[in-house]
């Protein structure tokens, strides 16, 4: 039942393809809950109308991507209905009370602690979505890869691009992004370009994402992964005695937790890149709502700030110069701990553009260094 608070947001988009209507239709839903006071987490209700409803199942993996491009993990259930006309998507949003002004960690209050945790305030999200989508698919088809399996799970999957000329290759490993919510490998293949022209094969890895697992899950799948491609070495091809690992934003704080577990394969580098290394902020947000991060003891395990690199195994960070004042401090303070040289603050990057340095400039050479 919906509450005196409640607000009703509706938006259509008629499209050719199926799942560029639905895009459009939920970014624009997106555009309109901060305006009405809200975010995704106020999220309750969801209702797509469509003349073939069942395109749009929010089974199908397209779909489910599409939404958490929109919504992260906040989806709320979803209920199909026959319509006419193209698309129709409309949601209901509770209005959540007002954040409180209070201060809740070093200067900010929650709303403020919120921005400097939200990079798509840096950047139109569906649109470096849909840049990456369409230059991953190209990159991907022009080169020679290959798509496995490391674990039962639908999500357990990786995909694997072989460099030119080099034979038995060393492995490097990518963890993509997206707060353990959201986005795919299938969005990155084409920052593997500087490291394959490096004669590096690249490995990029999917993982289940949350509220579906918790992330202690998604840290045993990402190891799995790494000892797949470690076991699997003779018959793929790659020298596994030779392996890197990097990782991006939340892909940034797996390689770092992976960077410290003896459990994992013996890493030579783990290159991390504008991640969150303590834990302890983002259980102030809503984003927490999806986390469920809300014991201490489990908040400093799951934080590699906390935690010691294994030996022997090179590290370096970068964050871009663009990003919040909160992303930076995390790769600076993360630095200190683990005694490694300063970030790499690349200039005017923000946390998106930062991953196009792995092609070319002073973080491919970073990456480079760090790995040989």
């Amino acid at each position: 039942m919906l509450g005196s608070d409640d607000i009703t947001l509706t938006s259509s988009s008629d499209h050719s393809n199926v799942i560029d209507a639905l895009r459009d239709a939920l970014d624009a839903i997106g555009k309109q809950l901060g305006p009405n006071g809200s975010g995704p987490q106020g999220l309750v209700a969801l209702e797509w109308s469509a003349p073939d409803p069942a395109a749009f199942h929010p089974s199908r993996h397209e779909v489910e991507l599409v939404c958490r491009e929109a919504f992260a993990g906040f989806t709320p259930p979803i209920k199909l209905m026959k319509g006419e006309g193209g698309l129709r998507v409309s949601a209901r949003a509770r209005v959540l009370p007002k954040a409180p002004t209070d201060i809740v960690y070093g200067a900010y209050d929650a709303a403020a602690l919120a921005r400097q945790y939200s990079p798509r305030l840096q950047a139109d999200f569906r649109t470096v979505c849909g840049t990456w989508s369409a230059n991953s698919m190209a990159y991907a088809q022009s080169h020679r890869g290959l798509e496995l399996r490391y674990g039962p799970g639908r999500f357990e999957t990786l995909d694997l691009f072989y460099p030119e000329g080099v034979h038995h290759p060393p492995l490097w490993v990518f963890f993509h992004g997206g707060y353990w919510q959201a986005m795919d490998k299938n969005l990155h293949a084409h920052f593997a370009d500087g490291m394959l022209k490096a004669g590096f094969a690249v490995a990029m890895v999917n993982y289940a994402l949350a509220p579906q697992v918790t992330l202690e899950t998604i840290l045993e799948q990402c190891r799995a992964s790494l000892q797949f491609l470690v076991k699997e070495s003779d018959a793929l091809g790659v020298d596994a005695k030779r392996l890197h690992i990097a990782g991006h934003s939340a892909g940034g704080h797996i390689a770092a937790m992976l960077a410290a577990d003896e459990a994992a394969p013996a890493i030579q580098s783990a290159l991390l890149l504008s991640g969150v290394f303590d834990l302890e902020p983002l259980t102030l947000i809503p984003m927490n709502q999806v986390l469920q991060l809300n014991d201490a003891a489990r908040i400093r395990a799951l934080s590699p700030l906390y935690r010691a690199k294994r030996p022997g195994t090179r590290i370096g960070i970068a964050v871009g110069g663009a990003e919040s004042e909160e992303f930076i401090r995390q790769s600076q303070i993360m630095a200190e701990a683990w005694k490694t040289a300063a970030p790499l603050i690349v200039p005017s990057a923000n946390h998106f553009t930062l991953l196009d340095g792995l092609n070319e400039g002073a973080l491919l050479a970073l990456a480079r260094d760090i790995a040989s």
